[in-house]
């Protein structure tokens, strides 16, 4: 009959049993809980990183495996950072973590707070690219290396006392060392031969402001004023010291400028701005550089524009804080010329393929570093995509520096495979026993672009002349990290039409 239903015993009985079986289920397991600060680490580079379509393990779907949360709480925040890097110390040499201002290295990466005092370069001493010794470029005064006598053009071969080689020169960078100097060093067809002095320096890492506007000197040659600028690192809290550069450098009447980043690997995008407004300062309101992001975040891309002001700032507690702004001191410069080398890298490279597009840039040196991409500083701040500093989890003090964008020229031009290759290529074992004090014209570099400006040959003393080269040699940068920055991302505010 219609709308009757008959249940028999049998079926009571099984659907008891599906009921007890129901009963006696367990509960879905909750997903295990992660760790914080590494969830933090994950979830900004799945967001920013840029080559983070290249990494399975920050694919959008990974978040929400089961592997998930094993995968993040069994590393450390570092060792999770870096184990998300593409193609680790290939591909992706620039990208760090820091904890309390302090890089957190998996490997050696680069140094920022603490400093020994002085820069260096490293030279493999023959074709084997295993025995080396360390150039020093320049010393910082007041610094431990300073007060034990280094002095730039000295020549490094031995640490903690073994011979230096390219397996150990990064123990030039430990908190504290020893250092021995060559007595002698003779280059010959074959390689660098080198004798020691009988010494055993100690170093020992101190907190040092660099300033990065390290020398200026004027010369007149063939009745033109000429500026030389030595330029070690586009440091926004030392923006008004650049700009007071460029204001003594107009009063002294320079209209020619030699501008050294061979020792400069890079820094703050707003300050490489700056300076291609000061070098001619004719072209405000025009595009500078280009930005590519990854594709999360294409709304960020476009151009950054030249301004005739600049930001100054102090750093607090490892963030840019503004303190005011200046008008920017021009030279109006039709063209210039810039020592590379192949510690020269980043936000220097962008201010060769970036200014050339207004003013002419001829490059005396070697090989630059390569490097054209760059970083924004990422918070736990997940309201803000991690972007925000003022609103960051400071329930801890982890923040991260991944590549995040490449840069091009205004026209986009593409870049490089290497390195910019120089206008003027020189040795760069011309560099050993014929660096002095800056501004020495015994510098080959700068004589260089001396005699370009001047039309004269410029009288030096006599120098060790190069026979040695070899382009298979590998050189070894010291400065890995800093590059191009912007600091301040939560902001910055790309200057559109």
């Amino acid at each position: 009959m219609k709308g009757k239903i008959y249940v028999t015993g049998l079926s009571l009985a099984i659907l008891s049993l599906l009921s007890c079986s129901r009963d006696n289920d367990p509960a879905p397991s909750p997903p295990a809980a992660t760790n914080s600060v590494n969830d933090f680490v994950w979830k900004a580079m799945n967001s920013w990183y840029y080559w983070q379509p290249n990494v399975p393990k920050l694919a959008d779907n990974f978040k929400n495996s089961a592997e998930y949360a094993s995968y993040i709480n069994s590393k450390t925040p570092d060792g999770l950072f870096y184990s998300l890097l593409y193609d680790y110390g290939n591909t992706d040499r620039f990208s760090w973590i820091e904890n309390n201002n302090t890089i957190i290295p998996a490997s050696k990466i680069a140094e920022i707070e603490k400093l020994t005092g002085f820069d260096y370069g490293v030279y493999p001493k023959d074709n084997t690219n295993t025995s080396a010794v360390a150039l020093v470029n320049y010393v910082i005064p007041g610094s431990s290396a300073a007060n034990a006598g280094i002095v730039r053009g000295d020549i490094i071969t031995r640490v903690n006392g073994s011979p230096l080689t390219i397996s150990n020169y990064s123990q030039l960078s430990q908190d504290q060392f020893t250092i021995t100097r060559a007595a002698t060093a003779v280059i010959t067809a074959t390689g660098l031969v080198t004798t020691d002095r009988a010494e055993n320096i100690s170093i020992t890492k101190t907190n040092i402001d660099e300033n990065p506007v390290a020398f200026y000197k004027k010369y007149n040659y063939g009745g033109k004023n000429i500026g030389y600028l030595v330029y070690n690192g586009f440091k926004s809290d030392y923006n008004d010291e650049l700009n007071a550069a460029f204001a003594t450098m107009k009063a002294d009447g320079i209209t020619e400028l030699v501008l050294d980043l061979r020792y400069n690997g890079g820094g703050s995008l707003e300050t490489a701005t700056a300076l291609a407004q000061m070098v001619n300062g004719n072209y405000t309101g025009q595009p500078y550089v280009y930005l590519d992001f990854n594709a999360k975040h294409n709304d960020e891309d476009g151009m950054d524009y030249l301004t005739n002001i600049v930001k100054t700032y102090n750093i607090v507690n490892g963030h840019p804080e503004q303190t005011g702004q200046q008008n920017v001191n021009s030279l109006s410069l039709s063209r210039i010329y810039v020592l590379v080398s192949f510690q020269t890298a980043s936000a220097s490279e962008l201010t060769v393929i970036s200014l050339n597009k207004y003013v002419p840039v001829t490059t005396i040196g070697n090989e630059t570093y390569g490097k054209f991409v760059g970083s924004i500083t990422l918070y736990d701040s997940p309201a803000s995509d991690y972007t925000s500093y003022s609103t960051r989890n400071t329930a801890h003090n982890w923040k991260l520096q991944p590549i995040t964008f490449s840069y091009y020229n205004k026209d986009k031009d593409p870049n490089p495979s290497g390195g910019i290759l120089p206008t003027y290529a020189i040795n760069p074992y011309q560099a050993i026993n014929n660096i002095k004090e800056f501004g020495n014209v015994s510098d080959p570099e700068l004589r260089k672009a001396l005699e370009l400006i001047s039309g004269q040959t410029i009288l030096k003393t006599a120098e060790n002349p190069v026979t040695y080269s070899n382009r298979n040699l590998r050189f070894q940068p010291r400065n890995e990290a800093k590059g191009l920055v912007i600091e301040d991302f939560e902001s910055f505010s790309k200057r559109k039409k």
